[in-house]
């Protein structure tokens, strides 16, 4: 009996000690996976249209757009008043240079033309163009009057 007497438990000073580091530790833990869970949220996608090109003559609207966001957007729909140009000849009368959906990288610009069968556009009236990526994002509109000419 007189063995279990003389043992003797870790000291007041040595318990805080080592109860500090242990709740530091966790406290780090769970810092560094709740920043895992929100790094992939940070990014942002930010479309921009920054001109539209109206060519009577060749019966092409040029749009251009930059992707001034923080990660790659993914652009599903091209619209004219509402009307969706997807891909090759979707409409009657129009027709898209390029495949949708499509990834604009971040830092990057670039044109989409829609040719057309007839000039769909009257002189003077404004248009209202937008942009519709993957995750929901509405661009635009963009709106710009057709030229008189």
């Amino acid at each position: 009996m007189k063995i279990l007497k003389s043992r003797k438990a870790l000291s007041p000073v040595v318990a805080s000690i080592i109860l500090i580091a242990v709740t530091v530790a966790v406290s780090l833990a769970v810092a560094v996976w709740m920043g895992s869970l929100t790094t992939g949220q940070m990014q942002t996608e930010k479309l921009q249209i920054t001109d539209v090109r109206y060519d009577k003559s060749g019966k092409k609207v040029y749009i251009d757009v930059v992707n001034t966001g923080s990660a790659t957007a993914t652009i599903t729909d091209v619209r004219i008043d509402g009307v969706t140009y997807k891909n090759f000849n979707v409409t009657n009368n129009g027709s898209l240079d390029k495949n949708l959906p499509y990834d604009l990288a971040k830092g990057d610009s670039l044109t989409f033309t829609i040719t057309f069968t007839t000039w769909p556009f009257r002189s003077g009236v404004n248009y209202e163009f937008t942009l519709l990526t993957a995750k929901g994002t509405v661009v635009g509109p963009y709106i710009k009057a057709a030229p008189s000419q």
